[in-house]
């Protein structure tokens, strides 16, 4: 098989596209023919050696996965060769096969659209867990979300919306903002060019947002704690500045608000049963139209990254998608 490998330290430039041995099922395990992989911050981090996962060296990133059963190892009920499914693999989806444990995958029906499909697992699962369990968001809350337009971020934005909050998108260009829109947002920041805030306070009548969302960090986070409600859930989801802010606490104390840790790996890792519920709610909603997940661009295998360096650079908007020659078979020379 061919695989994506990364030696870190590395940028996207350096990773290498590589033969390696086919896979085999081990006990307890199955063997997917991966179709697509979407790409997230944590393949940013990763191959940085930045991340809180250390995969041992050489390892292909890419956490999520979609593709089709090609072994199954003993011991393993539920999946036959041939089931289609979406997988949550940490690492190693850049690449033409993944094995993967069983509870950390689900069928998805043989028509599915695996380049969609792909893009579903985490975003969707991160912004669900984070929104539903971590805040308890209620309808007509005020939700607001920090790099909207991202791939968790455009995730929380629709499902803020489904949950009937008042959704208001921060995102970088107007480009961007337009995308949130289109997706649930009511309202919307440029906070490049604008007082993040001010305008929060401005879009609330000086009550500020009941729910922060928060995938950014950086220079973002403390003027939208300051923009906080009285007794506010400030959601941190993750760093995509690539800088961990440092926030005087005496605004929690101010706003009586809460900081409120959102880590979805570590949840599917503790509690299997609530994760697999949660995803199955979501399954539901896509398959029902409800959730669109937006592909802003698809990548070959071979061309990785190139994808990684886009998402690196925040030239995405929603997700980018890399595909294999199982997806899109090369034509016969």
């Amino acid at each position: 098989m061919k695989a994506v490998l990364c030696r870190p330290p590395a940028t996207p430039e350096e990773l290498t596209f590589e033969d390696m041995p086919d896979l085999a099922a081990k006990p307890g395990t199955l063997v997917v023919d991966v179709h697509a992989c979407a790409i997230g911050f944590p393949d940013v981090l990763m191959i940085q050696n930045l991340y809180q996962s250390k995969p041992p060296v050489p390892f292909s990133p890419g956490g999520e996965v979609a593709g089709i059963v090609r072994s199954v190892g003993s011991g393993v009920t539920g999946f036959a060769p041939g089931d289609t499914v979406i997988a949550s693999t940490g690492w190693g989806g850049l690449a033409e096969q993944v094995r993967v444990a069983p509870d950390s995958c689900a069928k998805l029906p043989d028509d599915a659209d695996l380049v969609v499909a792909a893009s579903l697992f985490t975003a969707y699962g991160t912004s669900h867990y984070a929104l539903k369990d971590r805040a308890h968001l209620a309808a007509g809350e005020t939700l607001l979300v920090l790099g909207a337009s991202g791939g968790v971020g455009l995730a929380a934005v629709e499902l803020g919306a489904l949950a009937g909050a008042r959704v208001i998108a921060a995102a970088s260009t107007e480009e961007k903002l337009e995308l949130c829109r289109q997706y649930g947002a009511s309202a919307t920041i440029n906070y490049d060019a604008e007082d993040l805030k001010e305008r929060v306070r401005a879009l609330t009548d000086g009550q500020g947002a009941d729910v922060v969302y928060d995938a950014v960090g950086g220079q973002y986070a403390e003027p939208a704690l300051r923009a906080i409600a009285w007794e506010g859930r400030y959601l941190v989801i993750g760093f995509a500045t690539g800088q961990i802010p440092k926030i005087p606490l005496n605004l929690a104390l101010l706003k009586g608000c809460s900081i409120v840790g959102v880590f979805w790996g570590s949840f599917v890792a503790r509690d299997r049963a609530a994760a697999t519920a949660h995803l199955n709610e979501l399954l539901d909603l896509w398959r029902s139209g409800a959730l669109r997940p937006h592909v802003s661009a698809t990548y070959p295998l071979e061309e990785a990254g190139a994808a990684i360096r886009a998402l690196a650079d925040r030239k995405v908007a929603g997700r980018v998608v890399v595909t294999t020659d199982a997806a899109h078979p090369r034509p016969t020379r």
